[in-house]
């Protein structure tokens, strides 16, 4: 269960609806008994006579083996719904694999931290089976604040969650490069929010990802080669100061292999042409 998925417990608990909960720290899952949950040992025991399974586990691997473990004791018909981040390929083959078997298996992939989960806020996904999904959704809709509906290709949800999480992900990475940055040309904490607090780029992204995968690249507001150059600025002021970055220098090196095919005088969203 974890952090998300204890939270899911508590939320539900406070609907007044029944919950049998299992986690394979015995601890974790006995810990929320006094909320009203009934805790278990063996996730058989845990499922059984359940209509809806919740998982919220660690990768595609933990997801299988939790299901073959309760499978002995899963209901006919009963519905699986897995709130874990997974490969597109492993929400599909279940999917599959479990409707043979005679359950439902949904993914329900999620962009909630523990607190969304405990408030009944953030984002959930889903995709695949359009009456399954319709089933659900009053039930999936009071888990979160926003419930997506990506259509009905199975493993759709999946690789939204991945994507938004690889978003996530170089965010983090470019955040921490300008605040390696910052600290090696004496820029404090305070210098940046201030400049943060009147500039916000995140409202340039829907723009940005428009102009990226435009494959129009001749009118550029800011050339390649411009701001390769001010990449190269960024590397050398990190240098003197023997500070490490670690994602500027890949991404010089993708703008030289632009360059020298040609496309230093386009705009410098070009690095995105061989994407889409």
């Amino acid at each position: 269960m974890g952090l998300l998925g204890s939270n899911f417990v508590k939320a539900i608990l406070k609907r007044n609806e029944q919950v049998q909960i299992w986690n394979r720290t015995t601890s974790k899952a006995a810990a929320l008994e006094q909320f009203g949950a009934k805790a278990f040992t063996d996730v058989a025991d845990a499922v059984r006579g359940a209509e809806e399974i919740h998982l919220t586990l660690k990768d595609d691997n933990s997801v299988n083996e939790v299901l073959e473990l309760a499978s002995k004791a899963l209901l006919p018909g009963a519905i699986i719904i897995d709130h874990t981040t997974t490969s597109k390929q492993g929400a599909i083959e279940r999917t599959a694999k479990w409707r043979e078997k005679g359950f439902y298996y949904q993914h329900a992939p999620v962009f909630m931290g523990p607190g969304n989960a405990l408030e009944g806020t953030g984002f959930m996904m889903v995709s695949g089976d359009e009456d399954l999904i319709s089933k659900l959704q009053p039930g999936l809709s009071k888990m979160t604040g926003k419930l997506l509906n990506f259509g009905k290709e199975p493993g759709k949800a999946a690789a939204i969650k991945l994507a938004g999480n690889a978003f996530l992900v170089c965010f983090t990475a470019a955040i921490r490069d300008t605040l390696a940055l910052s600290k090696s040309l004496d820029l404090s904490v305070g210098d940046l929010s201030s400049l943060f607090d009147v500039w916000n780029p995140g409202t340039g992204l829907q723009s940005r990802l428009k102009r990226m995968t435009s494959g129009d690249y001749t009118e550029p507001s800011w050339e390649l080669s411009m701001s390769r150059k001010d990449t190269g600025l960024f590397i050398d002021a990190a240098s003197k100061t023997n500070t490490e970055l670690a994602i500027l220098p890949a991404i010089a090196a993708l703008m030289d292999k632009w360059i020298d095919r040609g496309y230093g005088h386009n705009d410098w969203t070009v690095i995105a042409k061989d994407t889409y």
